[in-house]
């Protein structure tokens, strides 16, 4: 038995990490690099893995970052099955959907700017060949089901608590005499967020593959995250600003329009406000999470039940066309957009930058991470100008970072996850050096793990 990481081992983004017993070749998750070009560089063929050798993809969630390569690894000739949730298929579907026309913008963009006689450079992947992925992903199951992949390999989901329908997984293996419970954590969710539930106990194992994205420190509380939230909007209207939130389209857009609705039902936004959600891609997500609400926690069922929806309430809009999100820059002042991407790496954002950057009674507010090399870190860690679709703006606006809204679980989060698990072994990976070097070292003094090993990419690691 044997694993080898090929994304997510010396960063955050592109998880994939190989699992071979017998003759059996499972990857767990499939995800795109995201960032800077030296880290998109990774995406681009030849790819570290035969993907005609692989038997099944095993998806825990639906962030491109752990699915966005796997209609390459179709292209290029895996014939496998896919297995997954059916909220994360059906989150799946719209991103991969969305992620064709970045991709094809992207290519167009490096292409004009390529010397004149070099060959140009073929998009990762084309409409084709998502239709081709789904055709191939018609596995789905539900948390505590176990299924039998092989004689020797069982897998078993739970929930995550990081998006709809997020997993880790408990893989439970069979190689001659020698049996080993590992257990995948996926991305692990924070704690007392609303609309998804906490992240469920992990089994015991005898391995752990571990996300490590704040492995180096905890969160702080929420209500205190979503306090500083609306002091950010509440100061920027005040001024006759605008407030700009590059918004991940999956859970994160969801999760702020939730916090949104409470303080417009709860009078705690000026009366002016008016909250965009500019982003198709969000908008059907929502309509994802409309669909699924066994996977809500208790808090939302129960706003649901008194008839709340904050996904549709009278200070906000969805922006659905090009038109929608163009008439938003006629608003100088008292406006909230959510826009994508995430990470200001793409997507109508940009536009609205362009539009607003430069006024200081505007604000910037990020709610997530921000991957090196991307424009938003590039906001986030100060710089006093940047390059957005070929032009330069100077940052005048106000920038705010609220890392409370993370997805992700802090160290104390973790550390609590590892231990319920009793895992003697430890394997980190989804994390910047920093932190899973500082994780490394909280987790050898303060959980009962024999041995906490950071997987290198491509390095194989005998279980």
């Amino acid at each position: 038995m044997q694993l080898t990481s090929f994304g997510a081992a010396e960063g955050v983004t592109g998880s994939c990490h190989l699992l071979e017993v017998g003759q059996t070749r499972i990857l767990l998750d499939c995800g795109i690099f995201q960032g800077g070009k030296r880290v998109r560089e990774h995406n681009r063929p030849p790819l570290p893995i035969d993907p005609k050798s692989i038997d099944y993809i095993v998806v825990s969630h639906g962030h491109l970052d752990h699915i966005g390569r796997i209609p390459l690894f179709v292209k290029e000739g895996f014939d496998g099955e896919i297995i997954s949730t059916r909220p994360t298929y059906e989150i799946s579907r719209i991103s991969l959907v969305d992620s064709v026309e970045l991709i094809e913008q992207a290519t167009k963009r490096a292409n004009a700017n390529r010397p004149e006689g070099t060959p140009p450079i073929a998009p990762l992947y084309e409409e084709p060949d998502i239709f081709d992925t789904f055709d191939r992903w018609n596995t789905f199951v539900g948390y505590h089901e176990p299924l039998e992949l092989t004689e020797n390999i069982r897998l078993t989901f739970y929930d995550a608590g990081h998006i709809l329908g997020s997993a880790f997984i408990l893989l439970e293996l069979t190689e001659g005499d020698e049996t080993r419970r590992l257990l995948f954590s996926g991305d692990l969710g924070n704690v007392d967020k609303p609309l998804i539930r906490d992240p469920e106990r992990a089994p015991e194992a005898d391995i752990a593959i571990v996300e490590s994205t704040y492995g180096d420190r905890s969160h702080r509380a929420f209500d205190e995250t979503v306090a500083e939230f609306e002091e950010a909007i509440c100061t920027t209207i005040e001024r006759n600003g605008n407030v700009l939130v590059p918004t991940f389209a999956v859970e994160r857009a969801q999760e702020l329009l939730y916090v949104l609705y409470e303080a417009w039902r709860g009078g705690r936004l000026p009366k002016n406000t008016r909250i965009y959600l500019d982003s198709p891609m969000a908008i059907d997500v929502t309509r994802v999470f409309t669909r699924f609400p066994e996977f809500f926690d208790k808090e939302a069922l129960e706003m649901a039940e008194n008839g709340g929806n904050p996904f549709n309430f009278a200070a906000l809009t969805f922006s659905r066309s090009a038109r929608d999100s163009i008439r938003i820059n006629d608003h100088r002042s008292g406006a909230i957009i959510l826009a994508g991407s995430g990470m200001v790496t793409g997507g109508r954002i940009l536009h609205h930058l362009r539009f607003n950057l430069e006024r200081p009674e505007c604000s910037v507010v990020f709610c997530g991470y921000q991957a090196e090399g991307s424009l938003g870190r590039q906001i986030v860690e100060g710089a006093s100008t940047v390059r957005i679709m070929g032009s330069y703006y100077d940052c005048n606006a106000q920038v705010w970072t609220i890392n409370g809204f993370s997805a992700h679980a802090g160290r104390r989060t973790l550390t609590r996850w590892v231990n319920q698990s009793a895992a003697k072994r430890v394997l980190l990976v989804h994390g910047e050096e920093d932190a899973k070097a500082a994780f490394q070292g909280h987790l050898e003094a303060d959980t009962e793990a024999d041995a906490v090993h950071i997987m290198r990419f491509g390095e194989p690691v005998t279980l």
